[in-house]
């Protein structure tokens, strides 16, 4: 699944991303899944919940789909 994720501030972190689009529901489980699985900031493996996203990267989770970051 490929969605866009729509900012209206400069960047948006990895952790708040993963519980906006429901991966997990606290930053607690935002640390445990980025150390059981493994997300991909374009294209590179990345395990930083604080990790800013800016307009216009692209982050990919297993089994939850593509997300791509645009900013308002």
């Amino acid at each position: 699944m490929k969605k866009n994720v729509i900012i209206s501030t400069d960047f948006i972190t990895l952790g708040q991303l993963l519980k906006e689009e429901n991966v997990v529901s606290s930053g607690g489980q935002a640390k445990w899944y980025l150390r059981e699985n493994t997300v991909m900031v374009n294209s590179e493996p990345d395990d930083r919940r604080g990790r800013k996203l800016y307009d216009g990267d692209n982050v990919e989770v297993p089994d939850a789909g593509m997300f791509f970051i645009r900013k308002k």
